[in-house]
């Protein structure tokens, strides 16, 4: 596993195609940290990937973040962890969001078995 501190966001690489990835506390994720992020991933994992989005804190996306968030052709899967109902609530509105590319996505209450099913969907 490597550990990367991109400053608003911890990225944890767990295989060469998947990576889990922890939002730091408050942040409100913009255009530019979709950016970092996206890049993160293309230069980090090998397509097709999986991608753990771990929502064990509290943040929000601006309006144009929640549209562009997660369109990289390269993501195979989207799983999300959720704590309590309204992380859920918002993770099901930001993957209601039109965007270009669909999400093949799945939420969870239990990081394994969301690792689990990432890995059930190479």
């Amino acid at each position: 596993m490597e550990l990367h501190d991109l400053g608003f966001l911890k990225a944890i690489k767990i295989k060469d195609d998947l990576a889990e990835f922890i939002v730091n506390d408050g942040v409100e994720f913009d255009l530019p940290m979709v950016d970092v992020y996206h890049n993160w991933i293309t230069t980090h994992l090998t397509a097709p990937c999986l991608v753990l989005v771990n929502k064990m804190n509290a943040y929000t996306y601006t309006f144009e973040a929640q549209r562009i968030i997660g369109t990289l052709p390269a993501i195979k899967a989207v799983a999300f962890v959720v704590y309590n109902r309204v992380s859920e609530i918002t993770t099901n509105n930001l993957a209601a969001m039109p965007r270009d590319i669909a999400w093949n996505k799945k939420i969870f209450d239990n990081r394994e078995e969301a690792i689990a099913w990432l890995e059930s969907q190479r």
